[in-house]
């Protein structure tokens, strides 16, 4: 097993960022940047790779604090969850970028690719090894996926967007093994647009991610959802069951995480992923009061008529990273503790 405990607890991959280090306002006011957007960091350059070292440390601080079985850096040096890595990549046009319809329907600049993709470097190795220093528990590394990657980028240089995508996950494999290698114990993709563009997802979405994660030999997530809650607003309703998700059935990776709690997701389409270890969100970060343990526990028991304990792992629905921190900590602690509740019901304690 990867983690000896019985409905581990972990974070999707961003935790809330400090005030001191980004412009929640700024960060809040846009749709999430998909080029480098140097002015969201309130630190000078000079100090911003001590200032974001120390937030990753007071990241895994908080996990800890929390209880969290699965530690993640969450994502103190990203300016959103997939921009760092995809401007990073060889093929990437420096000099302009192109546009493309965010999942918003808005449209939203973007990397140019107008040559071949390559990895040119180590991304997230020094990063992964920085997180494996400072805790002692299981760790876990997050990554844009291939199918998304695409989906944020405006393609000038490949016949079509498969072909790109199959580029993404090329470098992305690469990546992938010297992070393995590095120290993580597990690595996740992070694939919200399969949900978004469930037919270019049946084209092509599951042969890009078993192509990123072809003969990596480590323990796999994917993580699938509908949206930061905190930029679609109050009155958006989600729906109750995935445009995409029994197809992933039949990829490589090992757990699939979904969200539950704000949708208010029909568990039942959960009985599709009959091989895979789900990571079950049951942190609503729309909902700015903190759930109570007991409010935890009745959303995983829920899961528990269609997925075993066995092959359960606990999340928040989706990445904190607009949330503030008090409350973010708040509702990991909440959610460590539903956890622990449904652990001793299982086990027979108390």
């Amino acid at each position: 097993m990867i983690v000896d405990q019985l409905l581990p607890t972990t974070i999707v991959g961003s935790y809330a960022q400090p005030d001191w280090l980004v412009d929640k306002a700024n960060l809040r006011s846009r749709l999430p940047p998909r080029l480098r957007a140097r002015e969201i960091w309130r630190v000078d350059d000079g100090v911003w790779h001590e200032a974001v070292d120390d937030a990753t440390k007071l990241a895994i601080h908080d996990q800890e604090r929390a209880g969290i079985d699965i530690i993640g850096d969450g994502e103190m040096r990203r300016e959103s969850y997939s921009n760092h890595l995809a401007n990073a990549l060889g093929g990437i046009d420096a000099g302009k970028h192109g546009t493309a319809i965010d999942r918003t329907g808005k449209p939203n600049p973007v990397p140019l690719v107008t040559g071949p993709i390559e990895r040119l470097r180590p991304i997230e190795v020094e990063n992964t090894k920085f997180l494996k220093n400072n805790t002692e528990r299981t760790v876990k590394m997050t990554l844009p996926g291939p199918f998304t990657m695409t989906q944020q980028a405006e393609n000038a240089y490949y016949p079509d967007d498969a072909d790109l995508a199959m580029a993404y996950a090329d470098a992305l494999n690469q990546e992938i093994r010297e992070i393995f290698a590095a120290g993580a114990d597990i690595v996740q993709l992070d694939e919200p647009y399969l949900q978004a563009r469930p037919s270019q997802a049946n084209e092509y979405g599951v042969a890009a991610i078993d192509r990123a994660l072809d003969g990596v030999g480590g323990c796999t997530a994917l993580h699938i959802c509908f949206g930061y809650a905190y930029l679609q607003g109050k009155d958006v309703v989600k729906p109750d069951r995935y445009a995409f998700l029994s197809e992933l059935n039949e990829c490589v990776v090992d757990v699939i995480s979904v969200e539950t709690a704000q949708p208010d997701l029909d568990l039942s389409t959960l009985s599709d992923l009959d091989v895979k270890t789900v990571m079950l969100g049951v942190i609503d970060l729309n909902d700015e009061k903190v759930e109570s343990p007991e409010a935890v526990a009745a959303r995983i028991r829920a899961c528990l008529e269609y997925v075993p304990a066995e092959r359960l792992w606990v999340a928040p629905d989706c990445g904190m990273k607009y949330i503030d921190q008090n409350l973010a900590f708040a509702k990991l602690a909440a959610m460590v503790d539903g956890a622990r509740i449904v652990r001793k019901n299982i086990s027979g304690e108390g």
